[in-house]
Parts: structure tokens; sequence; C-alpha cells
């Protein structure tokens, strides 16, 4: 399937996005996560527009969308969540079913908060919407420098956007690292350097602790809408171990959760697997294109 490659005006902002399926087909929205962009969703969009109708966004300040100075657009998931609700509905879309990774997760969960009954279905790929397995040591520079915004807390939360961490986001927990390829991180190092982006970033990760106090309410939704939930999830994951993908079955017992032998990008090892659940899955809740 042809994947195109388009912008949108959204709220006075340029809006990068990948789209690919017919314009009559059901929607599956993709919400990545950091560092990334929609670049991490370009082995799966082909393998499910053959029946959907597939698009994938960069988040305001990450890929091919603009980035706004922090002095100008206050960054923080609670926007990030209004701006994708505004591209949804600039590009006319009244129901879709949300693939949420990672920071694209919060952004999905705050989006179905305002607007339930335009989610179809959820599918979560190493995003939580618990406390479960959350690893201390990996979110308390976060929560110190959310509290204190000193130089020194954020010197500490800065060095998630280091060559060196972001090469480990892709590579740990992934059995075989030559499967992954130097493209993803080297993308997103490129993106990540250009003037301002570590004070947006910085502003980002601050408001990440906002996610964690709204999860009562996001857990809320699930238990009153009983949306259809599939996780794919990253076994070896030490960002959102596979704790969180089992917690969903606490509200929602039809929840349909598979671990996969591999790390936080589960894409880039996993996408044909990942495809074949997905369309298994909303075979099973959404009418697909004959």
């Amino acid at each position: 399937m042809t994947t195109h490659h388009r912008t949108i005006q959204v709220n006075g902002h340029e809006i990068f996005y990948r789209e690919a399926g017919a314009a009559d087909a059901p929607v599956i929205l993709l919400l990545h996560g950091f560092p990334t962009s929609s670049h991490m969703f370009r082995n799966l969009i082909p393998l499910l527009a053959g029946q959907y109708r597939v698009i994938a966004p960069d988040h305001l300040g990450f890929g091919y969308s603009a980035m706004p100075s922090a002095d100008e657009f206050e960054y923080n998931f609670a926007t990030l969540a209004t701006m994708t609700t505004a591209f949804t509905e600039a590009l006319g879309l009244s129901s879709y079913a949300v693939y949420g990774q990672d920071y694209g997760a919060p952004i999905a969960w705050r989006m179905a908060l305002a607007h339930p009954e335009r989610i179809t279905a959820v599918i979560t790929q190493n995003g939580n919407a618990y406390e479960d397995g959350l690893v201390e040591r990996m979110w308390s520079d976060v929560h110190a420098y959310a509290e204190d915004p000193s130089p020194e807390n954020a010197r500490a939360v800065a060095t998630m956007q280091s060559p060196e961490l972001v090469k480990w986001q892709y590579l740990h927990g992934v059995p075989d690292p030559t499967l992954v390829s130097p493209d993803t991180w080297t993308h997103d190092l490129a993106l990540l350097a250009r003037p301002g982006a570590e004070r947006v970033q910085l502003d980002i990760i601050r408001s990440y602790v906002d996610n964690f106090r709204l999860y009562p309410k996001f857990q809320e939704y699930f238990r009153t809408s009983q949306v259809p939930l599939l996780a794919t999830w990253g076994e070896f994951d030490e960002i959102f171990p596979p704790a969180g993908a089992k917690a969903f079955a606490r509200d929602l017992p039809d929840a349909e959760i598979h671990l996969l032998p591999t790390g936080h990008f589960a894409l880039e090892t996993h996408a044909t697997e990942i495809a074949e659940l997905i369309l298994d899955f909303l075979a099973r809740r959404l009418p697909a294109r004959n």
C-alpha cells in the first residue's frame, strides 16, 4: 500500500502526518512516543492499510511537524491532546481506533476522556494507564524535576535526550539488536538537536506527572466504557514493564494482552506480528473493508 506524506494546518501550526488506505475505510489513528515520531510506524502502516485508513501524525514539537518555541506554545500533555483532537477534526474524523505508544498513550487517554464516543477501540503498545510496573529509578528524576525545575534537575532529565539514552531506548530488551536499524535513533537525534528542542522536551516531560494524577480517571473511563482493548507489549521493556499491560485486565476483563519478546520499541522487531494481532482484533470489533 502507498503511504502519503502530508501536512495540515491545525490551530495555526503545521502538522505532518503519514496516511494510507481508502478514504472510506474505518480509521486507525497511530500516536507515537518519545523521542520519535510517526517514523516509528513506517513499517506498520502498509500492513494495516489494506483494510483500514491509517493516519499517523507527528505531535507538535516532534518529527516534521512545526516546533514553535516553548515561549510561544505551552507544551504539556493536555495541550498535545487538544492539538491531536483538533487534528482529527481538521481531517473530518468522527470515529477511530487509537494506537498509543509511550507518550502517545496518555495523549490517547486524554482524548478518550474528552470524546469517548469517538473511540472505537484501543491498542496500547508499551503505554501505561496504571502504576503497575512503573520502575522508580526510571522516573525519580522526572518527579524531582516536576517538583523543582532547577538547572540541576533539568540537566538530569535532559540526559534522556542524549545519544546514549536514545539509542538505549531502541536496543534494550531486544534479543537480536542487529534487527534494529541505526536509522531509528539517528533520525530522532537529528530532530532533537534542533535549536529549542531541548526546552520543548523538558517542558513535556515535566508535565508527565500530571498523567499519573489522571490514572484514576483513565481507569474509570475503561471501566465505564468497556472499550475494546488490545495490548501488544514489548515484554523486556525496562521503562514500561509488562505489569503495565496486564493491569488493563483489572478494568477491562475482555482485554486481549500479548507480550512479545522484545523491548520498548516493539515495532522495530515485531511489526508483522503486531499487525496480525491488530487485524485479527479489529476484525472482531470493526467493519473491515471488502
